[in-house]
């Protein structure tokens, strides 16, 4: 599932660490999520959102179309 976390966090100047820090969460998993090697569960997803002040549906994208 493909998402926009990594460029929502950008423009907040939010680093992989500080959301992870926030959501109670590794940086890596943050890095996992942003590169699509891991879907979050829906509660972090959910506080990834609040933390980036956008809903779940802005947070990901659904393919257009090429995706399986």
């Amino acid at each position: 599932m493909k998402n926009q976390i990594k460029d929502l966090r950008e423009k907040k100047s939010i680093s992989q660490g500080k959301l992870a820090d926030m959501c109670n969460v590794s940086r890596q998993t943050i890095n996992a999520i942003e590169n699509n090697k891991y879907d979050p569960s829906l509660q972090l997803a959910f506080d990834i959102a609040k933390t980036l002040g956008v809903t779940v549906d802005i947070l990901f994208l659904h393919g257009g179309g090429d995706e399986k």
